[in-house]
C-alpha cells in the first residue's frame, strides 16, 4: 500500500517541474538552496558531473560539483543534508552524500524520484541500536567510498562527560554529536512559525525541555502539508512519528574532517511520520506523541524534559538523560553509590516500578543510567500494544562512598537431615572498614521428601534473576501482564537471595517452577519444548534479605544430605 501510495505521488509530481534520472546528464549546471545564516534560504551552484548507476541496491546517485557562497572553504557540511537541486526550474534531487576527507565540494545527490517513492527500507529497524547501526548503508564511486552526511545532533543542558560516553554509539548510527557547538535550546510550542521552503533547516525534535536533543537537516520538497528532507535515511524506522521544529543557523564551522552547521531550533511545526532509505517525511501542523520525563536528583535538581516514543530511541534517550543528570549534579569519578527508584506508567495495564542501587570505583552513573532503560527496552519491544509509555518518574540518590556487600561464608548448622527434622542456614556478608551482616534462616526439610542432596546457594540479584528467568529466553512471554510480571519481580542489587534447590531434574512451565513430576507428566513436557523448559534442579524454597542502601555481589553454595526415613 505504502509503495502504491509512493508511486501515485510521484507520477503526480512530474507534471510538477521535477527532472526524471533519465534525463541527467553531465555537463548540466543547476543552483542548490540551503541557509548558511539564520532562516535566509540562499542559492549556491551545482555542476553535475554523472550519474552512478546501482551504487546502492535498486538506487542510483548523481554526483555534483558545488560552488557559491562558503562552499569553497568548508567543502560539503553537515546539515546541508537534504538542500535541493534545480536544473532549469526543474527539481533534480537532494544533496545527500559526501566523501570522507574529500579536498573539493563534490555531494552526492539523491534523484527526488527516490525520495518521493517512500520505500521501505531494505531492512526494517532492528531490535537494537546495534543492529540500525550495522546496516549503515555505503555506496561505490571507483576506488573511493561516500556516505550518507552525517546527521548532526544538537544538544541542550547535556553535560560533555555525557555526550562523550554516548559519541560511539551516535557515529555508529550516522549521527554527529555538536558536543557543545550545537545551539540546543528547547523548540518553542507557541506562536506560528515561520513558513518553510525549500531549503530551510528542521531539526527533528528527540528530547525536549531541560534537556533538548535535536537532528538537524534540510527540507527538500514541500507539497501541501506534506514535507520531505533529509536525502537520506534519520534511523530507517520506517513508519514513526517524531516532532520536528524549524531551526536557525547560528554560524558555519570549516572542518579538516567535516564541516558542520550550528543551528537552533526554534517554533514547532509538524512531525515526521515515515523514516525511509531515501528520505524522511512528514506532515505540517501535525503533532506528535511525546513521553514526558522526569528526573529528580537528591531531591534539589530536577529535571523534566519529553522524549520521542519509539521502542529503540526511547530507551536509549533515556539512559543518556539519566547519565547527564546524573553527571550535572554529582561527580562520575572516585568510589559511590547510587540509588535509582521511580516507576514507568503505561497506555495500559500496570506500572513498572524501579527500585535499584549501584556502586562502584568510577563512572557508577552509567550502571545507573540503566536502571530504568533496560526495563523499559524490554516492555517495547515485547510485541504488545499495552507498552506505550505515558509517563516515567525517577528519583535518584547519591552516596559518596562504595557501598558493597560481599558474600563472604555460607554455612548450616547441619550437614546431614532427615525428612521432617529442621536446620539453620547462616550468611555472612562482609563489607568497607570491617562492616559485616549476618543472616539466618530455618528450613524444615518436608516429611516424606526421598533421599539426596539439597542445594543451598546465596546469591546476588544478578546470579538471581539469571537463574529465575532463564527460561524467558526460550519461552518467551504471552500476555503483556506476564511482561509486567516478570519486570516487577526482578530482584534489586540491595538484596540477597537464599534458594534451597533439590539436585533432581525439574521444569520451568511459564516461567514457573515445577520440581519433579511425576515421570508420565515429564515424558509430556520433554515433548513439548516450547511450553517446558528443563532445569537441572528443582526449587523448594527461597528467602529474600533486602539490605537498603547497599550493594550485594557474590554468590556462595553448600549442601545439606537428606538422609532415608
Amino acid at each position: 500500500m505504502i509503495r502504491i501510495v509512493g508511486l501515485f505521488l510521484a507520477a503526480s509530481l512530474f507534471g510538477q517541474n521535477i527532472l526524471p534520472l533519465r534525463e541527467v546528464r553531465a555537463g548540466m549546471r543547476g543552483v542548490g538552496r540551503t541557509v548558511f545564516a539564520g532562516d535566509r534560504v540562499e542559492e549556491f551552484q551545482v555542476d553535475i558531473l554523472g550519474v552512478l548507476e546501482n551504487a546502492g541496491p535498486k538506487q542510483s546517485i548523481i554526483l555534483g560539483r558545488l560552488s557559491g557562497g562558503p562552499l569553497a572553504g568548508s567543502g560539503v557540511m553537515q546539515g546541508m543534508s537534504g538542500s535541493p537541486v534545480y536544473v532549469d526550474g526543474k527539481l533534480l534531487g537532494a544533496v545527500a552524500l559526501a566523501f570522507a576527507f574529500s579536498k573539493e565540494p563534490i555531494a552526492g545527490i539523491r534523484p527526488i524520484e527516490e525520495m518521493l517513492r517512500s520505500d521501505p527500507p531494505r531492512r526494517a529497524s532492528g531490535r537494537s541500536l546495534d543492529e540500525l547501526a550495522k546496516n549503515r548503508p555505503e555506496y561505490a564511486a571507483g576506488g573511493a567510498r561516500m556516505l550518507e552526511i552525517a546527521t548532526p545532533l544538537s544538544f541542550g543542558g547535556f553535560t560533555r562527560g555525557a555526550i562523550e560516553q554516548f559519541t560511539p554509539q551516535l557515529r555508529a548510527l550516522g549521527l554527529e554529536p555538536m558536543q557543545g557547538a550545537g545551539g540546543g535550546g528547547r523548540a518553542n510550542r507557541g506562536g506560528s512559525p515561520a513558513p518553510l521552503q525549500p531549503g530551510s533547516m528542521i531539526s527533528v525534535q528527540l528530547v525536549n525541555g531541560d534537556l533538548s536533543v535535536g537532528a538537524d537537516g534540510t527540507v527538500t520538497h514541500i507539497d501541501g502539508n506534506r514535507v520531505f528532507a533529509f536525502g537520506h535515511r534519520f534511523l530507517s524506522m520506517g513508519p514513526t512519528e517524531m516532532p520536528f521544529a524549524r531551526a536557525e543557523v547560528l554560524a558555519l564551522l570549516p572542518n579538516l574532517s567535516t564541516s558542520f552547521k550550528i543551528s537552533a531550533a526554534r517554533e514547532w511545526v509538524g512531525a515526521i511520520t515515515a523514516d525511509y532509505s531515501a528520505a524522511i517525511a512528514g506532515r505540517i501542523g501535525q503533532r506528535a506523541a511525546m513521553v514526558p520525563v522526569s528526573i529528580n536528583v537528591k531531591g534539589r535538581d530536577l529535571y523534566k524534559m519529553d522524549i520521542v516514543e519509539d521502542r529503540l530511541l526511547t530507551p536509549f534517550l533515556l539512559q543518556m538523560a539519566t547519565y547527564s543528570a546524573i553527571d550535572g549534579t554529582e561527580r562520575t569519578t572516585g568510589s559511590s553509590t547510587v540509588d535509582v527508584k521511580g516507576r514507568i506508567r503505561f497506555a495500559a495495564g500496570a506500572p513498572v516500578s524501579i527500585d535499584n542501587t549501584y556502586a562502584a570505583e568510577t563512572n557508577v552513573a552509567l550502571l545507573a543510567s540503566l536502571a530504568a532503560s533496560i526495563p523499559l527496552s524490554y516492555a517495547m519491544q515485547s510485541g504488545f500494544g499495552e507498552f506505550k509509555p505515558k509517563g516515567i518518574d525517577l528519583d535518584i540518590d547519591v552516596q559518596d562512598d562504595r557501598r558493597l556487600l560481599r558474600v563472604e561464608q555460607l554455612w548450616t548448622s547441619r550437614t546431614r537431615v532427615r525428612p521432617g527434622e529442621s536446620f539453620d542456614v547462616h550468611l555472612l556478608l562482609g563489607g568497607p572498614g570491617g562492616v559485616e551482616m549476618r543472616r539466618k534462616v530455618e528450613y524444615r526439610v518436608p516429611v516424606g521428601a526421598s533421599a539426596g542432596n539439597l542445594q543451598i546457594t546465596a546469591a546476588d540479584a544478578m546470579t538471581t534473576n539469571i537463574a529465575e528467568y532463564a527460561s524467558i529466553l526460550t519461552q518467551p512471554p504471552d500476555t503483556a501482564g506476564r511482561v509486567v510480571e516478570i519486570l516487577n519481580g526482578l530482584r534489586g542489587n540491595s538484596a540477597a537471595t537464599l534458594r534451597i534447590n533439590r539436585v533432581e531434574p525439574g521444569f520451568v512451565v511459564h516461567g514457573r517452577h515445577l520440581p519433579d513430576p511425576p515421570p508420565s507428566l515429564a515424558l509430556l513436557l520433554r515433548n513439548d519444548p516450547g511450553a517446558a523448559t528443563p532445569a537441572a534442579t528443582s526449587k523448594l524454597a527461597q528467602f529474600d534479605f533486602p539490605i537498603d542502601g547497599w550493594v550485594v555481589s557474590g554468590a556462595r553454595t553448600t549442601y545439606v544430605q537428606v538422609l532415608d526415613e
